[in-house]
C-alpha cells in the first residue's frame, strides 16, 4: 500500500509530471496577473480532476481512480482567489482512518467481497451547480454536494432516497425550465440504462428504465427543448472478463452504434432508436430541434482505447475525435451524418450553458495538438453557423483541458462573456489561468493569472456566477 502523496517519481505516467497529485491544500489572492481582469466578471470557474492519496499498486493505478479535488478560481471585482481542496468523500474518510487503499481500482479485478463496497465514490469527473447546490459526480454512484467558494464538503445526496441508479458526470440543466436531465448505466439488465428528471427545486420526480442490447458504457447524453438524447455505443462490458483479469471495458463493433431520441417526460419504451456510422463518443456539445429533425454535434472518433477497450494502450489515427453532427428525422426515421472539421482534433467541448438544448451558435473545445500524446495546446472557438474556427495556442510546451464559457450579467449576445481555462507550463512547472474575451477570441487573453501551484491534468470544468453563489441553500 502506498500514500502516493509521499512518493517521488513513481514508476506510472499517470502519477508523474503533471498527471501527478498536488500534496497541499491552498488558499492565496496575491498572484501575479499579466493583464487585467475584468471588473464583470464575478463568480467561481471550477476544474475537478484525480488527485489520489492512497494507491495499492502503483504500477495499476488509472487516471480515473484517483481522488476528487478541485480547483477554483473566484472572480470578484476585478481581483481573483485561488484555492484546492479535496472532495472529502466517504470513501477518502475512510482510507484515511485506515492509512491505506482499500479498493483495487480499474485495472484490477473488482473485489466482490470487499466489506466497503465493490467500488469507491471519488468524486473525481464533473461538477453541476443545479438547485443552487454544487454537485461533485462521478458516474459510478450518487453525487456529492460541495459549497462555493469554499469548497467545503457537505457529503452525498440521493435526492431524498430517490435516486435509484448511479448518477451521470454529465447531466444536462435546461436554463429555460430549470430541470435537470441525468441517466446512469448498469452492468444488469435488461435495464441497463435508467434516465431521470429532476425538477427546478431540486426534487427527483421520475425515472424510466432504458432496454438495452448490453451493457455500455454511455458517458453522455444531451436534450433538446422536448427530448432526450442517448448514446448506444460500442464500448460494452464484459462481468466474466473482467473476473479472469481482463479489461472491464472492449471495443464490441458489433454492437453497433445508435442514437436514442426519448421524450424528456415519456416512458423509457417511448425512445426511438436511429442506427449511424460505428464510431465513440465520449462528449456532446448540445443538441436541438429543427422542424421535424433533431440534430446533435459532438466530438467523434472512430474508435476508443478507454481503458484499453480496443486490447492495447497505443492511439492512432482513429482514436482522434473530432467534431461531428447527426441529425434525426422523427418523421422518416432517417438519420444523415456529416463531419463539422475533418482536420483538428479537439475534445470537452463547452457552449454557453444559456444555450443547452436550444441551437447555440459557437462552441468552445479543448483544442488537441498534432501529436495525439501532446495533450490540449490550445482553445478551438468553433462558429457553428458560419463553420468556421479560431484557435488560440497556448505556447510551447504548454497545455491545457476544458475551457468553460462565463456569461457577463444581463448578457443578450450568446457569446458575450469569457472562456476560461487552466494552463500548465512544463517549461518551469508551473501554472495559470487564463481568461479571453469571447467575442474577441483572436485576441489572446485579456488576463494571466499566475496561481500558487500547478493544476494537475484533470477532467471537467464548471462556472457558477456569483448570484447562485449567493443563493445557495
Amino acid at each position: 500500500m502506498v500514500r502516493v502523496l509521499d512518493v517521488e517519481n513513481p514508476n506510472n505516467e499517470y502519477l508523474s509530471g503533471n498527471f501527478g497529485p498536488v500534496a497541499k491544500e491552498v488558499s492565496s489572492s496575491q498572484m501575479e496577473v499579466v493583464g487585467k481582469i475584468p471588473a464583470e466578471l464575478s463568480g467561481a470557474f471550477l476544474r475537478i480532476g484525480p488527485n489520489p492519496v492512497y494507491v495499492e499498486d502503483i504500477e495499476k493505478y488509472h487516471w480515473f481512480d484517483g481522488d476528487g479535488m478541485i480547483h477554483e478560481v473566484h472572480f470578484e471585482n476585478g481581483n481573483a482567489t485561488y484555492r484546492n481542496k479535496f472532495v472529502e468523500t466517504k470513501g477518502l474518510a475512510l482510507e484515511a482512518e485506515h492509512g491505506e487503499a482499500l479498493w483495487k481500482g480499474l485495472n484490477s479485478p473488482p473485489d466482490l467481497m470487499n466489506e466497503h463496497g465493490l467500488f469507491k465514490n471519488a468524486a473525481n469527473t464533473a461538477v453541476a451547480f443545479h438547485a443552487n447546490k454544487l454537485l461533485a459526480l462521478w458516474e459510478g454512484g450518487n453525487p456529492t454536494e460541495v459549497r462555493v467558494p469554499d469548497l467545503s464538503t457537505i457529503g452525498e445526496t440521493d435526492f431524498d432516497g430517490k435516486l435509484m441508479h448511479p448518477f451521470t458526470a454529465h447531466p444536462k440543466v435546461d436554463a429555460h425550465t430549470g430541470e435537470m436531465i441525468t441517466f446512469g448505466y448498469n452492468m444488469m439488465g435488461p435495464d441497463f440504462c435508467h434516465v431521470s428528471v429532476v425538477n427546478k427545486e431540486g426534487e427527483l420526480v421520475k425515472t424510466v428504465g432504458i432496454k438495452l442490447p448490453k451493457p455500455v458504457m454511455m458517458h453522455d447524453c444531451a436534450i433538446t427543448e422536448n427530448y432526450t438524447v442517448l448514446l448506444d455505443m460500442p464500448v460494452t462490458f464484459d462481468l466474466a472478463d473482467v473476473m479472469n483479469g481482463g479489461q472491464p471495458l472492449n471495443w464490441d463493433p458489433d454492437n453497433g452504434t445508435r442514437i436514442g431520441i426519448l421524450p424528456r417526460h415519456g416512458e423509457g419504451d417511448e425512445v426511438k432508436w436511429f442506427d449511424v456510422e460505428t464510431g465513440f463518443v465520449f462528449h456532446t456539445v448540445n443538441a436541438y430541434e429543427d422542424g421535424d429533425e433533431v440534430v446533435l454535434d459532438a466530438c467523434r472518433s472512430d474508435k476508443t482505447n478507454v481503458v484499453g477497450a480496443d486490447g492495447n494502450t497505443e492511439s492512432d489515427p482513429g482514436d482522434m475525435p473530432r467534431m461531428h453532427q447527426w441529425r434525426m428525422n422523427m418523421k422518416t426515421g432517417e438519420a444523415t451524418e456529416r463531419s463539422l472539421d475533418p482536420v483538428c482534433g479537439s475534445e470537452f467541448p463547452r457552449i454557453n450553458d444559456n444555450y443547452i438544448g436550444r441551437r447555440a451558435r459557437y462552441s468552445y473545445n479543448a483544442r488537441i495538438g498534432e501529436v495525439p500524446s501532446g495533450g490540449f495546446n490550445g482553445i478551438v472557438k468553433y462558429d457553428l453557423e458560419n463553420e468556421t474556427a479560431e484557435h488560440f495556442l497556448y505556447g510551447d510546451n504548454k497545455f491545457g483541458g476544458e475551457p468553460i464559457f462565463a456569461p457577463r450579467a444581463g448578457a443578450t449576445e450568446e457569446d458575450d462573456g469569457w472562456v476560461i481555462g487552466f494552463v500548465y507550463d512544463a517549461n518551469n512547472d508551473s501554472g495559470e489561468c487564463v481568461v479571453l474575451d469571447a467575442a474577441n477570441f483572436s485576441d489572446g487573453p485579456v488576463a494571466r493569472i499566475k496561481l500558487p501551484q500547478r493544476v494537475p491534468y484533470g477532467f471537467h470544468a464548471g462556472w457558477v456566477p456569483q448570484a447562485g453563489i449567493d443563493a445557495q441553500s
